[in-house]
């Protein structure tokens, strides 16, 4: 007992201790981000055909701008490591073919079968790493919180997409599109990669049932009525009434400015 005791006053000691303890909250917590990560790798393994026929599709129609081997050219990025989901989401929005080569893409007519979007999305899937497109289980509004979802809507969304998400302004002439035509599947896949301006919101960040009760609170905003007046971005009826104030108040000023002006008596000429 005594070499023990003596070897814990060393200073040694204590390094080791601490750096079991980081290698024992480094297991941990490997553990639990791969239990999140289950719901972007479980969807159901592409065929080889399906991968044969995305390729041709890929080297018919985007090989121009991301190479034959989708690793990029200086008109386009890489797609090895996008994954399926990157790809759905740009291809079923219409941003995809891009209309103009460098710039922000904004949603417009899809020009592919849904099915075709897939075996294109699988066949870059297939050259490795990237999210999965979710199922329809997991991006299912079924039991979701909807309350939830508006809190953690305004907390990581609204700051861009609007407090209903019709849009909103960024920095450099950007701005965040509507989701007002966005289906669920596309909301999830915007937030597994993070297209455009926009962050990644991964299972780490944002659980799968957290992304559904948003998803759940950005489908209902699009059916509730608005319960009277402008809706002014569905802030509530406090902006409405302090709209209404300052606009009121700004006609009062003009008319006391317009008053004073007409009653102004002319200005003398001078003394004769």
């Amino acid at each position: 007992m005594s070499w023990i005791n003596a070897r814990r006053r060393r200073p040694v000691a204590g390094y080791a201790a601490l750096l079991l303890g980081l290698v024992v909250v480094a297991l941990l917590y490997g553990s639990l981000t791969r239990q999140g990560g289950t719901a972007q790798a479980s969807a159901p393994p592409a065929s080889q055909q399906d991968i044969t026929v995305g390729k041709d599709l890929f080297d018919a129609t985007c090989s121009s701008c991301h190479g034959l081997d989708a690793q990029g050219t200086s008109q386009a990025p890489s797609l090895v490591g996008a994954g399926a989901a990157a790809v759905y989401f740009q291809m079923s929005t219409g941003r995809m073919p891009a209309k103009e080569v460098g710039a922000e893409n904004n949603r417009g007519p899809v020009k592919f079968t849904e099915q075709q979007i897939y075996q294109i999305a699988d066949y870059v899937a297939s050259l490795g790493g990237g999210p999965a497109i979710p199922t329809a289980e997991q991006v299912s509004t079924e039991g979701a919180d909807t309350a939830l979802g508006s809190n953690l809507f305004m907390a990581n969304c609204s700051q861009c997409h609007g407090f209903a998400g019709d849009s909103g302004a960024l920095t450099y002439g950007k701005f965040a599109p509507p989701m007002t035509q966005s289906t669920p599947t596309q909301i999830y896949t915007a937030m597994l990669t993070g297209p455009e301006a926009m962050p990644v919101f991964s299972d780490g960040s944002l659980s799968p049932s957290a992304k559904r009760d948003i998803i759940a609170y950005i489908t209902e905003t699009r059916v509730e009525p608005n319960p009277g007046g402008f809706s002014l971005g569905r802030i509530g009826p406090v902006t409405e009434g302090l709209v209404i104030w300052l606009g009121g108040l700004g006609f009062l000023v003009i008319i006391a400015l317009w008053i004073t002006a007409k009653r102004r008596d002319p200005r003398p000429t001078g003394m004769e």
